[in-house]
């Protein structure tokens, strides 16, 4: 790799208080490094950040999906976003989902993420964004178990309907933020995929009886925390009687329950205006009904007790999945690594950076 791991001088003075800062590449490994351990320091500075969000300190426009007319299966996404607060970072991620990589041995999902300098604009950093993207979705799952289930029986079963890397992230993060299991219940429509899942939590040293569910109504009539972590484009649960126990539901994937399961539901979501697009199943229940009274209010209006849970009907988290989130547990393994001196600069990135010549 170019670069250096201290910082280089900032080049090319602009007006006064503005420089150009230097850019740094930042590997998934180094990203790993610094996330490993600290999951509940996560979970917090995602509730923070989606505080923030909520008192509009951020910008965070619509996602734009770049679809493949010879590839429907795949998709790119580019999640633009702006945090204010103490965090003051611009910036983007962009992850792409070729779900037939899978048969081929490698990961589903790539990303990177960059962040711009709040001040200049400019460009500071480009880092492998996956771990990060997956960082992001587990602590917020995390964080709104903690809160939907409060005043509620503790949860003795939790079942993974969909076994990759996104559900293997929420598991570490449950664990890590206090969450034992008695049951722990798994199905996936790939053998391979629920067997690899369960070699996970075996070596884990995972507490509870482990079960592969054949059938996915066995598998939520069976949770009471039930986590959908898909890579579905339409609805495949359709029967609301297999919710009759009332179970808090991670609807991560945000396109598995049909709207008549929603209808019967309290629902909590992460953005009002974010989930009710691109054909997800909130967006669906909109247009089924013509309103949006389907819809409870936000994890921010739980967590800041604007909005009560109910014990006597299922209860669906639906987050679409915030950029600034990205950039906030981004921005966190920037800090970390520059305090450590360990990030690595890309000398001369920028060219032509005087005005004039």
């Amino acid at each position: 790799m170019t670069g250096t791991s201290s910082r280089p001088a900032a080049p090319a003075p602009a007006e006064a208080g503005r420089v150009v800062p230097p850019f740094a590449v930042v590997p998934g490994i180094q990203v790993e490094q610094v996330l490993k351990g600290r999951e509940k320091q996560l979970v917090e500075l995602v509730e923070a950040t989606y505080l923030l969000h909520s008192a509009g300190q951020s910008v965070n426009p619509a996602s734009y999906f770049l679809r493949f007319p010879d590839r429907p299966s795949s998709r790119i996404i580019a999640l633009p976003a702006s945090l204010g607060g103490s965090v003051q970072v611009d910036g983007l991620k962009w992850i792409s989902s070729f779900p037939e990589n899978v048969a081929a041995g490698i990961p589903r999902a790539s990303a990177v993420l960059i962040l711009n300098d709040h001040t200049t604009g400019y460009p500071f950093a480009c880092l492998e964004a996956s771990l990060i993207s997956a960082t992001r979705t587990a602590a917020s799952a995390a964080l709104a178990t903690g809160w939907l289930c409060r005043g509620r029986p503790r949860p003795t079963r939790v079942g993974f309907f969909g076994a990759g890397l996104i559900a293997r992230y929420i598991h570490t993060f449950l664990t890590a933020t206090g969450w034992s299991f008695d049951e722990i219940g798994i199905h996936d429509l790939s053998t391979d995929s629920a067997a690899g899942f369960r070699c996970y939590l075996e070596q884990s040293d995972t507490p509870g009886r482990i079960t592969v569910h054949d059938s996915p109504e066995d598998l939520i009539r069976y949770s009471d925390v039930v986590v959908f972590a898909t890579v579905a484009g339409t609805p495949h649960v359709h029967d609301p009687s297999w919710f009759s126990h009332n179970p808090v539901v991670l609807h991560v994937s945000l396109r598995d329950l049909a709207p008549e399961i929603l209808l019967g539901s309290t629902n909590i979501v992460d953005d009002v205006e974010h989930c009710l697009k691109a054909d997800t199943s909130p967006h669906l229940a909109e247009q089924l009904t013509g309103s949006r009274d389907f819809l409870h209010g936000t994890l921010t209006d739980v967590m800041t007790g604007q909005v009560g849970v109910p014990r006597d009907r299922p209860v669906v988290f639906s987050p679409f999945g915030l950029g600034v989130l990205d950039l906030a547990v981004g921005k966190f393994v920037y800090d970390e690594l520059e305090r450590s001196g360990e990030l690595h600069f890309s000398k001369d990135f920028f060219h032509g950076l005087r005005r004039y010549g």
